[in-house]
């Protein structure tokens, strides 16, 4: 072998010694969501709001289902700021989710995602980081106490012991209601939307019928 080969094979090697080494970065960063991630998948499931207290990006005390989830379709996510793989994702795919449905955010729609890191992810960290996919009001982005954060996350089904095994997951519902969908792995945004519309259809549906009940009433 000349020195000119032997030259580009040890290139190769050690390119290969890289790439295999940011593999195995990225796999523990996330060892949980490889698989998660590469189909999409939902469930559906009864959740839980746990009457604790929250912070939001902008550093007010909120408490989940009494300030955002009451009277809202809500769409929920989970992430932390430091992730680099897969909660940009889920967040862009929230954001998504945010342009779609328009003016609806903030109103009937309320978007959530809630910081499974909440030792290092504080207001102003959730702040700068949500600067980068929210586009308008109606997004709320929490943070609180580990034992806050942990018995909202157990009692959304969301919890994992650790957050770096997390799955990427989205929760879509009524918040008048408790049986919501879990959505599993990178799911297409107008997935999510059209489950907001079909609630949101229920929800008139039902006003009309008992506007009808009431009507017909002696």
């Amino acid at each position: 072998m000349n020195r000119f080969a032997h030259h580009g094979l040890l290139t190769l090697c050690l390119l290969a010694v890289g790439i295999g080494q940011a593999l195995a970065h990225s796999t523990d960063e996330h060892a949980g969501h490889n698989a998660a991630a590469k189909s999409a998948s939902s469930e559906k499931a009864q959740v839980k709001f746990a009457d604790v207290a929250l912070v939001d990006q902008n550093g007010k005390t909120v408490r989940l289902e009494k300030d955002l989830v009451s009277n809202k379709i809500v769409v929920m996510s989970f992430i932390y700021t430091s992730c680099t793989t897969v909660c940009p994702v889920v967040s862009s795919i929230m954001g998504k989710v945010q342009k779609q449905l328009g003016a609806r955010v903030g109103t009937e729609v309320q978007l959530v995602s809630i910081s499974i890191d909440p030792q290092r992810d504080d207001a102003k960290r959730l702040n700068d980081y949500a600067r980068a996919f929210q586009n308008g009001p109606g997004w709320s982005w929490l943070t609180g106490s580990t034992q806050s954060v942990n018995e909202t996350l157990k009692g959304l089904g969301s919890f994992s012991g650790d957050f770096k095994n997390h799955a990427p997951l989205i929760l879509v519902g009524d918040g008048n209601n408790r049986h919501w969908t879990r959505y599993y792995g990178f799911t297409d945004p107008a997935v999510l939307s059209r489950e907001v519309e079909k609630l949101s259809g229920e929800r008139n549906t039902h006003a009309k019928h008992t506007a009808i009940a009431m009507e017909h009433q002696p």
